[in-house]
């Protein structure tokens, strides 16, 4: 374990194989941690590769450098995390790869930033940027029920639930998330200290509540927030992984994100796969990583 001062941050974080390699960051989603690559990382590493895996703001160790700060989980506040993340480790450029909310700091990166981007895997969500003007436009019944836990955390009584409850909280998406995917009592017991976190809860609720548009977001990310609102595209070389049994995100037969997409860019949908997909699938992260490395 490794740990940096990066912008309002101490991000922990593990780093996997030659100190030499082309750096991959591997950024982990809720309610997940660092041990969604463990795989990946290990077989990265094995060709070469320096794998770079942070605990997002409010997982694990990390903490915040300032009490005062805000304990905002907006989406420009994860984009912004992961740009200290580079600056801090003198990464000029790097290969991205993440899911969830980790998907969504990669592709903020990647699209507002993309001189440090040198390929990106985003699972689930391919253009993983969030809508926030339009998030109040409901989606079919079928699609809300998907979201319970969003409406959860609008409320009171969520908020006490995840404070009390997180581990069963958490553990039960993992279940209907991933369907398919049979993890053991050791698999969820390596992860679910990170929920330990004194800032987990608080930036947990203010991530959903603010996506919707319900409550303001840290100003420090307002300008952030103004380029994300204008649906930046993502010019960089992109693959995008989906898990074909993802129980919150299953993949449409039509692809609607590849119009964002500008640059080099294939989407795979992961048969036997959920929510977790770099987890679940590494074989399938990895070749996607493999694959960008040789895209010019």
């Amino acid at each position: 374990m490794k740990a940096i001062k990066a912008g309002c941050l101490e991000i922990h974080y593990h780093e996997v194989g030659p100190e030499g390699g082309d750096p991959v960051i591997l950024l982990h989603g809720f309610p997940y941690d660092i041990h969604a690559y463990d795989a990946v990382a290990e077989k990265l590493a094995g060709h070469g590769y320096r794998c770079l895996i942070p605990y997002l703001r409010g997982y694990g160790p990390t903490r915040f450098l300032s009490p005062g700060t805000m304990r905002s989980g907006q989406q420009a506040a994860l984009g912004s995390d992961l740009l200290a993340f580079m600056d801090a480790l003198s990464v000029r450029t790097a290969f991205l790869g993440g899911y969830d909310w980790g998907g969504r700091a990669a592709c903020i990166v990647a699209a507002l930033w993309p001189e440090r981007v040198r390929g990106l895997v985003s699972c689930g969500q391919g253009y993983n940027i969030q809508d926030i003007a339009n998030a109040w436009k409901p989606a079919p019944a079928v699609e809300e029920a998907r979201y319970w836990y969003m409406y959860y955390f609008h409320t009171e009584r969520g908020r006490v639930g995840l404070t009390q409850n997180r581990g069963d909280v958490c553990r039960y998406i993992w279940s209907v998330w991933s369907p398919s995917w049979h993890f053991s009592d050791a698999t969820w017991a390596a992860t679910a200290p990170s929920f330990d976190n004194p800032d987990f809860v608080e930036i947990v609720l203010h991530s959903y509540r603010h996506r919707f548009g319900g409550i303001p977001g840290d100003p420090a990310y307002d300008g952030i927030e103004a380029l994300l609102a204008a649906r930046p595209a993502i010019t960089v070389p992109t693959i995008v992984l989906q898990g074909r049994d993802d129980g919150v995100d299953p993949p449409a037969e039509e692809d609607f994100d590849g119009l964002y997409f500008t640059g080099f860019y294939d989407r795979r949908v992961i048969d036997g796969t959920g929510h977790n997909l770099p987890q679940e699938s590494p074989e399938a992260f990895v070749a996607a990583m493999r694959k960008l490395a040789q895209v010019r």
